[in-house]
């Protein structure tokens, strides 16, 4: 567990109650019968002693058989209306628990999905899909078995307590004498679980980290020949992760034994003295069988409090993770009222500074424009801060000095829906869900047609190959779009920026990965695309950016130079520089 994670040790952390109990809000009547059943299935339990009591001395001590019967329909009835109380109970707190989590749930992913890139440069997404999945199932303990049942036992111990102490206080006493000896283990054995649960939880986080990390770079472990020293470390992290379950599996396979003798010694000393009493006739046979049923009702809440207590702080712990990441500072700020419409697509970098880390700066008071339906390209080695632009643009990071302009007003200006609605993006690395071809291109869009989206892969180039697929449109890519070419899955990613509409295009290394002859139809399709529209443009392969309006090279986060292909060739400089070593490697390579 890191520093960050750890619980607060509280088990009634007022705090965290405080606010996870904000979620009973919509549910406040499930909550008040779930409280209802709690009191009823609390007090009912112990009746039935009492009732027994009376039917070994006033029924058939008097050999009242008609007495007795009545007794025991009185006993059949009890049974059956604890046995409803107890299924309504349940099943209520265990719906309470469900849809509490489902909101929490909810208001996490939608908290995620609003998170700055930068919050998962830095956080492992196997610990975001425990916090998402695991620890809101945790925090549904604290009202399905949790406080409800604390509750329910707390208030069975005072009824059964008033009950023993009004029969008899000598057999009260004599019943209650290992109560203190039964409290110390519960005590050493809760402390003692509760550790082990802390070090459970921080296993499963690592193996949800390490499993997640090694599925997504399954093609390297394997490129690599390293699945014999990957499944060396995961042995060792599931070892781990072994290791605590048993250390809890003990904990409890000592204590449930030891509290069972622990309440056999309390039964047998009961007995003992309450013969006595018996056979000197101080007491009743009726009072002494109904205080054996107490102490076995008695000593059964206590025996479960240490794991019922256990099980709060579970939720505890898994409630306070949950909120350190619903408070995580990290969202995009929303500060623009304006809806960016109309479009022209004038785009102007002032002085712009940038750093990912806050320090280690990428870009350096850059300053550049790009006049409505212009084609700019960028270019330069790896790191030079080309992608960072647009990362700039998109607003899925904030500059650290310097503005961002379009259409002659600041960038945060603008709301943040309507900036990214008018840009459309096409990344080297292109990212499918695991759903069919339409669902990727449309995103979801109820607003999108079939039509608008046959159209686009038709006016991109991607319809006969779509069209050739199993279901066409509803063919299902898999995850990653697995199932697919890398030409193929930049097609499609192609068809998606387009359906848009974008006012400005971006272009990032869009053709890199594909052969010659599918670059030949991609740049096709990128003249069609740029018409009209303003482009940026990034590219390793000088050759497609030869005919933009204006190249821009990036080295170390500053502009070196910028013109047109032929003025950048004329300066013999950093451009000019590239074009020789890349068309010399052409040249090696034929």
């Amino acid at each position: 567990m890191s520093a960050g994670e750890k619980p607060s040790g509280k088990i009634f952390d007022l705090k965290i109650l405080k606010r996870i109990f904000v979620y009973l809000q919509p549910y406040k009547s499930y909550f008040w019968l779930v409280l209802s059943l709690t009191v009823l299935t609390g007090v009912l339990g112990p009746i039935k002693p009492y009732i027994i009591q009376h039917a070994i001395d006033q029924k058939i001590a008097n050999y009242d058989y008609e007495g007795l019967a009545q007794m025991a329909i009185l006993l059949v009835i009890l049974a059956i209306s604890q046995a409803v109380a107890e299924y309504y109970h349940s099943y209520y707190s265990g719906f309470l628990g469900q849809s509490i989590i489902k909101d929490i749930r909810l208001q996490v992913f939608r908290h995620v999905t609003r998170l700055k890139l930068r919050f998962y440069d830095q956080t492992p997404i196997g610990r975001l899909v425990t916090r998402t999945i695991s620890d809101v199932e945790t925090l549904s303990n604290i009202f399905t078995d949790g406080i409800a049942n604390i509750a329910g036992d707390a208030l069975q111990l005072i009824f059964i307590l008033i009950l023993m102490f009004y029969t008899d206080w000598r057999l009260t006493l004599i019943s209650m004498s290992m109560l203190p000896v039964l409290l110390l283990s519960t005590y050493i054995f809760k402390e003692k679980v509760k550790v082990g649960f802390d070090e459970v939880r921080t296993a499963v986080s690592n193996l949800n980290s390490f499993v997640q990390e090694h599925i997504t770079g399954m093609s390297v472990v394997q490129f690599f020949n390293s699945e014999a020293r990957e499944y060396k470390k995961f042995r060792e992290i599931n070892q781990e992760h072994t290791r605590a379950q048993i250390k809890t599996v003990f904990y409890y396979s000592v204590y449930f034994p030891v509290a069972e003798i622990i309440s056999a010694i309390g039964t047998g000393l009961l007995v003992w003295f309450g013969a006595r009493l018996v056979l000197q006739e101080e007491v009743t046979l009726g009072v002494l069988v109904a205080f054996i049923m107490y102490i076995a009702m008695f000593f059964r809440p206590i025996r479960m409090i240490a794991d019922r207590f256990n099980t709060l702080q579970l939720g505890i712990v898994g409630s306070d993770r949950l909120l350190k990441l619903l408070d995580t500072d990290e969202t995009i700020p929303h500060h623009g009222t304006i809806e960016l419409e109309n479009l022209k697509g004038d785009v102007e970098f002032k002085n712009v500074s940038f750093a990912y880390d806050g320090y280690n700066f990428v870009l350096k008071g850059i300053s550049f424009r790009v006049q409505p339906g212009e084609t700019l390209a960028l270019v330069g080695a790896t790191g030079a801060g080309k992608s960072s632009v647009i990362n700039l643009l998109t607003k899925l990071y904030e500059i650290q000095s310097g503005e961002i302009w379009i259409d002659g007003r600041n960038i945060e200006d603008y709301t943040l829906d309507s900036v990214r609605s008018q840009v459309g993006v096409v990344l080297q690395d292109v990212f499918l869900f695991s759903t069919t071809i339409f669902e990727n291109i449309t995103l979801g869009d109820p607003n999108i047609t079939r039509e608008a989206v046959r159209q686009a892969a038709e006016m991109v180039g991607a319809l006969e190959f779509i069209e050739k697929l199993p279901n066409g449109f509803d063919y299902n890519v898999m995850e990653r779009g697995a199932t697919l070419s890398v030409g193929q899955r930049q097609l499609i990613s192609f068809v998606r920026a387009m359906i848009f509409n974008p006012k400005i295009l971006i272009l990032d290394e869009a053709t890199s990965s594909v052969d010659s002859e599918t670059e030949e139809l991609i740049q096709h399709a990128i003249e069609k695309m740029m018409k009209g529209r303003t482009a940026i443009v990034i590219a390793h392969r000088l050759s497609t950016i030869q005919e933009a309006d204006r190249i821009i090279v990036l080295d170390k986060g500053e502009i070196k130079e910028q013109g047109t292909h032929e003025e950048l060739l004329a300066q013999n400089n950093y451009y000019a520089t590239l074009h020789k070593m890349q068309f010399k490697d052409l040249s090696v390579n034929k």
